[in-house]
């Protein structure tokens, strides 16, 4: 169910308030350049339900200011400086009105996201270093570790204020790898808007080229068949476990048991392997359309099962090692109502004992069989076992919709409707809810993609769990985070 209501600057604190008391949560702010206007599209939804609401202002070019909602959530203030950074559109009373997006050296007054932005004007000397917190006192020191990484890690700059061993405070400067994404889908047709919705963040393919489909056919008036429905569940477990595998290994890594990491990776590459065959790509990718999904051939259900068990015994000498134990537990530990103040999602809420699945929530296709994992300890080794279990889960549910599968053979979409030319689309990432939303121009092309990847609303978490954790701690901590750098940073 989805409800639009255009509002007046005055009128959208009490709706925003309104539908946060009613069991709502912001699932994205978009801003747009009209002919005439600018304006700012807020979009809210609610689990329980699957209710989604829109609630759009028009703000004019040459006063583009909006009322700050950044007292009400605190996912709405980092989406008002994304609009600041990129529109030009200020939120009048932010609490912390610094850059987000833009680095100090971007110039003032230049706005990417609008029409009139032109190409990239030189960068200018430094005009507003990100304001880093300097703590101090006896023995207090920084740690600058960043953006640039050994290995093949992508750009982030992380500071640590510290004594001894034990973090005082992190904080975090993304937004190294900006390229643009939401601007390269403009002009699009929207069949070709898949391929670069693979590409937002690609150990996510299918979650975000699904979010994508959905929010386009929503925009269209297109029903897929149930039989594409459940590829595209298949698809997204495929692309959850090999993820999953690849994380309990590198977390077993990151406290020195390098073999349990081995065992891991050598599971993973068999995934991979199978993706292949499923899809053509490793990585899944080719699997999705607007309108539908496609397989090469599905994966067998023997081979999944395979994969569970030697995943579990992988989990349980890890977990039978002391010292992976004592690492694990305890560390990092993100408690539920931070967790739920800043509104993470995914395998980071469930580990704080937050309920939330999108495959559930707002589901694409009937998953009965669908076992939500929940634990509560809200450290490395909740967010590890939530990891594991998920593993077990998401085998079950990919042999579930396998057996499904093979009674059903329809295939193919239809249009039920003309559409409102905007669509929603939100799909169940391994990492946790993705929400797209897409508008569609007269002439059939993309006008506007706005993109939330669940790691926009979980890498301000990182710092707070972080608080009194040791620095040898961090890579462990971080990886249990596994946050993307590519989509945070579009």
């Amino acid at each position: 169910m989805s409800t639009t209501h255009d509002l007046t600057a005055t009128q959208l604190r009490g709706a925003v308030a309104a539908l946060l008391g009613e069991g709502h949560r912001v699932a994205l702010v978009a801003g747009h350049e009209d002919d005439d206007c600018l304006r700012v599209v807020y979009v809210l939804v609610r689990a329980a339900d699957d209710a989604r609401v829109e609630l759009t202002i028009r703000v004019p070019k040459d006063r583009p200011v909006v009322p700050s909602l950044a007292d009400l959530d605190y996912g709405i203030g980092r989406f008002e400086r994304e609009l600041h950074d990129l529109y030009g559109i200020t939120p009048e009373g932010h609490p912390l009105p610094a850059r987000l997006v833009r680095h100090a050296h971007w110039p003032s007054g230049w706005y990417p996201m609008r029409r009139d932005a032109g190409p990239a004007p030189a960068f200018e000397p430094d005009v507003g270093s990100f304001p880093f917190v300097e703590v101090e006192g006896d023995g207090v020191y920084e740690i600058p570790v960043g953006p640039v990484h050994a290995g093949l890690i992508e750009p982030g700059h992380f500071r640590f204020s510290v004594v001894g061993e034990t973090i005082l405070r992190m904080k975090a400067r993304l937004w190294f790898v900006h390229r643009g994404v939401e601007k390269l889908f403009e002009g699009q047709p929207v069949q070709d808007g898949i391929a670069l919705a693979e590409l937002i963040s690609g150990d996510t393919a299918v979650g975000h080229a699904i979010a994508y489909a959905v929010a386009v056919e929503g925009a269209l008036g297109i029903e897929i068949a149930e039989q594409d429905r459940l590829i595209r569940a298949v698809l997204l477990e495929l692309e959850r476990l090999h993820n999953h595998v690849a994380d309990l290994g590198a977390l077993a890594n990151d406290v020195g048991y390098g073999i349990a990491n081995a065992h891991a990776q050598t599971i993973r590459e068999s995934l991979l392997r199978l993706n292949k065959q499923v899809t053509g790509h490793r990585l899944l990718r080719g699997g999705i359309s607007v309108g539908g999904a496609h397989v090469l051939d599905l994966p067998p259900a023997a081979e999944i099962t395979s994969v569970a068990h030697r995943v579990a015994e992988v989990v349980d000498i890890c977990l039978s090692n002391s010292t992976v134990l004592d690492r694990f537990t305890g560390t990092a530990v993100l408690p539920g109502e931070q967790a739920r103040g800043l509104g993470v999602l995914g395998y980071v809420a469930r580990a704080s004992g937050i309920d939330v699945d999108a495959r559930r929530d707002h589901p694409i296709a009937d998953l009965p069989g669908l076992e939500v994992v929940v634990e509560h300890g809200g450290d490395v080794l909740a967010r590890y076992l939530v990891r594991a279990r998920e593993v077990q889960a998401s085998a079950h549910l990919l042999t579930d919709l396998l057996l499904r599968l093979a009674g059903e053979t329809g295939s193919g979409s239809v249009r039920r409707a003309t559409g409102g030319r905007a669509g929603i689309g939100l799909a169940g990432g391994w990492r946790g809810t993705i929400a797209h939303r897409v508008e569609i121009g007269t002439d059939g092309r993309i006008s506007r993609v706005k993109v939330v990847d669940p790691s926009f609303f979980n890498w301000p978490a990182l710092p707070v769990a972080l608080a009194d954790t040791i620095v040898p701690d961090f890579p462990l901590a971080n990886k249990s985070f596994n946050q993307s750098y590519a989509g945070n940073d579009l």
